[in-house]
């Protein structure tokens, strides 16, 4: 498995280990609101349904998100490496290692640390079309790419 192959799976892992634990989450106040409305009645009833639900709609904001970002990785063509970066580039600049895909966290693959962000970042649209040896500057900071995979 190449490095860039290694760095695309533990995201798709990362992602999907999110979705699944937030629709965990969700199945699991739907249960606590059905049983709350067989054995409940009154003001404090209306309270608590209302509070899961409010809580159910925030899980499931996170959950579309997560799933647009997995919807992302699913895009990513693997098979055809490109010499120009764009989404789906493994891009060395200045010693940091950046995956341009979606903005997830930090992760560590054999001990190199992996920044992903979004194309549509500041920094993402820089190094958009650029090339290996292409240098560019942001916020003072000059970016020389030193590898595109």
């Amino acid at each position: 498995m190449t490095f860039k192959l290694h760095v695309h799976s533990r995201y798709l892992e990362l992602v999907q280990d999110k979705i699944d634990a937030f629709r965990d989450m969700i199945s699991a106040l739907t249960t606590d609101a059905q049983n709350d409305a067989k054995g409940s009645a009154g003001d404090k009833h209306e309270t608590a349904l209302s509070m899961m639900h409010i809580e159910q709609e925030k899980l499931n904001t996170k959950l579309s998100e997560f799933l647009d970002q997995k919807n992302i990785l699913d895009k990513i063509g693997l098979a055809t490496p490109t010499a120009n970066i764009t989404l789906g580039s493994l891009v060395i600049a200045n010693g940091i290692y950046l995956y341009l895909s979606a903005a997830l966290p930090k992760i560590t693959v054999d001990g190199k640390t992996i920044i992903a962000l979004s194309p549509q970042s500041p920094l993402g649209q820089h190094l958009l079309g650029k090339y290996a040896g292409d240098s560019f500057e942001i916020n003072n900071t000059v970016y020389t790419i030193t590898d595109v995979s």
